[in-house]
């Protein structure tokens, strides 16, 4: 089995996503935090770069929903930050 780059950057995002919602479930972050939202975008994005290389399209749009939503959760993160001063 060979582990190319992108296999290890696939990994890294696999593990970023994992981390972030174990934190969540226990309490540890939350869910408006940014860190929470851009550490998901992050895995994502590092999911979404290995499937350039091996493509599978179920994986990509989940990936796609997945990186989309956290984007929508940092930029609001922002807006209400914003808001409140």
């Amino acid at each position: 089995m060979n582990f190319a780059f992108y296999d290890f950057l696939g990994t890294i995002g696999v593990a970023f996503i994992i981390l972030m919602y174990l934190l969540l479930q226990l309490n540890k972050i939350k869910s408006t935090s940014p860190i929470y939202s851009s550490l998901n975008a992050l895995g994502a994005g590092l999911i979404m770069v290995s499937l350039v290389f091996k493509f599978n399209i179920s994986a990509f749009i989940i990936e796609s929903f997945w990186l989309l939503i956290s984007l929508y959760g940092i930029i609001n993160y922002f807006i209400s930050k914003s808001k409140s001063r």
